[in-house]
């Protein structure tokens, strides 16, 4: 196959090319035009990239130009795989779908190319679960009224993806309705010449370029990683060159499918499928199982029973362990835990549960195997083997547990749970969670080593223009002879004049009784200057819970709305920000990226605390520790250059448009007083800065903003 052509390519960017001619506006961006020529040398020269590219750069026209061109010059009986492009969220994926990829095609001559976007299984409608549904109502808490709705949609639905829905269903209808891989039945399942998921399969199979998101591809992934193989279709068709954009969050995204959990609420739904009496009424998927037995004993009664051992177990064990994580909320098996306490505490329950879960499993299985080959082939069945599986490794998980020592490559530990929304909702619950220690060499063997050229780019990657920790995260430098490929892409945007930089000398250290009085007033006051349009970071939602009750009593008199997280749902709370210019937003982890405001909707961004990530969090702990043991610097490896990723997020949120304007604020002295506090700073494009008073930056902030 013919390399790409580097200056035929670049030019579609540059002024007068075909991408410009078709964006009114268009100003041509040498960081834009640099990218592009980096990914196109990933491209030839079958290598991996780690580009940092600035809020501006214009990284999407950069990586699906060569990534296009690529598509095409396959032939695609031989060596033609798609090129995938995943993302941290739907928001991007649908950009890409239904903007991006149009219009370079367009421009590229109209050209042919087919995308096929693809998100992950549980946005999509089941027909034949919804039809179990329909004629046999769950027994958990239910809405109707939204099921008859979803019935209705689903004889138009183009592609059963929830977000064709014209309301957002309750998780507990949804959840009965939805896709999940081990409860598909493939080519056994009645519905299958309607099946969405295999429609959207077969589509894919002939696709240029899919877009997925990163749940979507690392479940591919980790499939291919367990067993399934590189070379056939698992969950996407095989492909070997991959474009990862917000690449920052591939180790959280790639976390939760190489880790297993269970919970008392989660094994008790599963349990609620297989068995469950109301009164003299029994439900579940065992009570068809055993009225498709052909043997005189029933043993239903003996299942039942199984069940009830189980559940009582649980119930134990959930005591247990809500009591072991006390105040803190967590409680980690770490090496230093008195195993001897563990011994006469936690793992009898353990033991008890994984006793009974096998015993259970080993009736059904019995059960099972005596049925016929026709029997045995029943959706019924193949629903009780998902539920079973799901089971067993959740005994799987108990016996890991007991066996900590001999996993020291594993984070394991217990998390207590207060639900907001239940019936059982003052009642906390416990969640067993086992994850891997280290995930750059999974994430090595299953992301890069396939692959022929992955492009990692994000408009954070890198800490002082230093991939380094970013890159010994991922594991992308850990293959021979493959070294990556890298650049930093500076903003365009013009930051030297419309962007303050603040922080308050005068602020007394995190540590100091009086820094939250000194946070409350603080953001009352400088919100009061902007006139609202504020987004207001935390590091702890109690800290954010001081300062907005103490802003609510200075801002509302004068007009300005203070929104809470946790007041409402992420998505409606944030379109109520962006609907009101006068409205502050206070908020924590999630909203530090993802937040796009452009214009007089955002005039201020409050960072209350450098975001060092809270002790106590199991999986930073047990990576300090590993550092140690090493005899490395936890800190200096791990806390700082995390920390300085997450705040260039946060100062990020303040321009997402050229001719937007406005006030970080950081009100920590940490940034001004300690020796790392240049490592932040030198991290962030060139501001105008006040680094004085209080009273002084505000009278800055107001002869900036006006």
């Amino acid at each position: 196959m013919s390399k790409l052509d580097c200056d035929r390519i670049i030019c579609a960017l540059c002024e007068g090319g075909a991408v410009a001619q078709k964006l009114p506006s268009y100003e041509p961006r040498q960081a834009q035009l640099d990218l592009l020529g980096l990914i196109i040398r990933g491209f030839n020269e079958d290598a991996f990239i780690m580009a940092e590219a600035g809020t501006g750069v214009g990284k999407s026209f950069a990586y699906l130009l060569p990534a296009m061109h690529f598509a095409l010059s396959c032939d695609k009986k031989s060596s033609g795989r798609p090129v995938v492009i995943s993302t941290a969220t739907i928001t991007l994926q649908q950009q890409l779908y239904e903007k991006d990829i149009p219009l370079v095609a367009c421009a590229m001559g109209d050209v042919k190319i087919k995308s096929v976007l693809m998100k992950g299984r549980g946005n999509y409608l089941c027909l034949r679960r919804l039809n179990d549904t329909l004629q046999e109502p769950p027994i958990f808490d239910f809405d109707y009224e939204e099921l008859k709705k979803i019935t209705v949609w689903s004889r138009s639905a183009k592609t059963g993806s929830k977000s064709e829905l014209d309301f957002i269903p309750s998780d507990s209808v949804w959840g009965s309705v939805c896709s999940e891989s081990d409860l598909c039945l493939g080519n056994h399942c009645q519905w299958r010449e309607q099946c969405f998921i295999l429609a959207l399969r077969k589509e894919a199979n002939s696709a240029h370029i899919i877009v997925v998101n990163h749940h979507l591809l690392f479940a591919d992934l980790a499939a291919r990683y367990n067993g399934a193989g590189y070379e056939n279709a698992v969950i996407l068709p095989p492909f070997s060159r991959l474009i990862i954009d917000e690449a920052h969050t591939i180790e959280n995204a790639a976390t939760s499918f190489f880790s297993s959990e269970f919970s008392r609420t989660g094994l008790f739904r599963q349990l609620g499928r297989l068995y469950n009496k109301r009164r003299a009424n029994r439900q579940g998927l065992l009570v068809k199982l055993c009225a498709m037995l052909a043997i005189n004993d029933d043993p239903l009664d003996n299942l039942a029973d199984a069940v009830q051992k189980i559940r009582s177990s649980l119930e134990e064990l959930d005591g247990m362990a809500v009591q072991m994580c006390g105040h803190e909320n967590i409680y980690r098996l770490s090496p230093s835990v008195d195993e001897s306490f563990l011994n006469k505490s936690l793992f009898p329950y353990l033991k008890d549960l994984r006793r009974d879960i096998l015993n259970l499993t080993g009736m059904i299985r019995g059960l099972i195997e005596s049925l016929n080959e026709e029997k045995a082939a029943d959706p019924i069945v193949w629903e009780i083997k998902a539920v079973t599986r799901r089971l067993e490794n959740a005994a799987e998980t108990c016996e890991v547990f007991c066996k900590y020592k001999k996993h020291e490559n594993d984070v394991l530990w217990i998390e207590k749970i207060q639900p907001t929304k239940s019936a059982d909702q003052n009642r906390s619950f416990s969640v067993f969670t086992r994850t891997p220690l280290d995930l750059a060499s999974v994430l090595k063997d299953s992301v890069f080593s396939p692959n022929k050229t992955v492009v990692c780019v994000s408009a954070t990657l890198a800490v002082n223009d230093d991939f380094s920790y970013w890159a010994g995260r991922c594991g992308i430098n850990a293959i021979n002879n493959r070294p990556p490929l890298s650049g930093c892409f500076p903003s365009p945007f013009p930051y030297s004049n419309a962007v303050l930089l603040a922080s308050p000398s005068d602020a007394p250290p995190p540590d100091a009784e009086s820094y939250q009085v000194f946070v409350d007033t603080a953001v009352s006051r400088l919100a009061a200057i902007s006139g609202g349009s504020a987004l207001v970071l935390f590091t702890s939602y109690q800290s954010l819970t001081s300062a907005h009750r103490a802003a609510k009593m200075e801002l509302e008199p004068l007009g300005i709305r203070c929104l809470k997280q946790g007041d409402d749902d992420r998505t409606r709370l944030l379109q109520s920000f962006l609907s009101d210019e006068s409205s502050c937003l206070f908020a924590t982890d999630s909203f530090w990226e993802g937040v796009d405001a452009p214009g007089d909707t955002l005039r201020l961004v409050i960072i209350c605390r450098l975001p060092f990530r809270t002790p106590g969090d199991p999986i930073l702990e047990a990576r300090r520790e590993s550092v140690e043991k090493r005899g490395g610097n936890p800190f200096l490896e791990l806390s700082l250059p995390q920390a300085v990723m997450k705040f260039k997020q946060g100062f990020g949120r303040l321009m997402r448009r050229s001719a937007d304007r406005g006030v970080v604020a950081v009100l920590d002295n940490r940034l001004l007083k300690k020796n790392y506090g240049p490592l932040f700073l030198n991290s962030l494009p060139e501001t105008k800065k006040s680094f004085t008073s209080l009273d002084n930056i505000l009278t800055d902030m107001e002869n900036f903003l006006y």
